[in-house]
């Protein structure tokens, strides 16, 4: 834990990771990041992982705010 300058009249503790405890976060966050889930895919299949998933959402977000689409209702997933 380290004290640092938050704003100007406030400081906040900050908890940094060592190595083998970043490691193991990111090992983690991966490994749910390649969950499937039950949500096709805009081109083919049935199911994709979340990743794909995410980034899907963001082209057909991009679609809609470029006026490409009339309407954008996201894809909602529940793990």
């Amino acid at each position: 834990m380290k004290t640092e300058d938050f704003s100007k009249n406030r400081k906040r503790k900050r908890e940094y990771l060592d190595d083998s405890l970043t490691r193991s976060l990111m090992k983690s966050l991966n490994e749910y990041f390649q969950t499937k889930v039950e949500i096709p895919r805009v081109r083919h299949g049935s199911r994709q992982s979340l990743d794909t998933l995410i980034n899907e959402e963001a082209y057909l977000l991009a679609q809609y705010l470029r006026n490409e689409k009339q309407t954008w209702i996201p894809r909602l997933v529940s793990i």
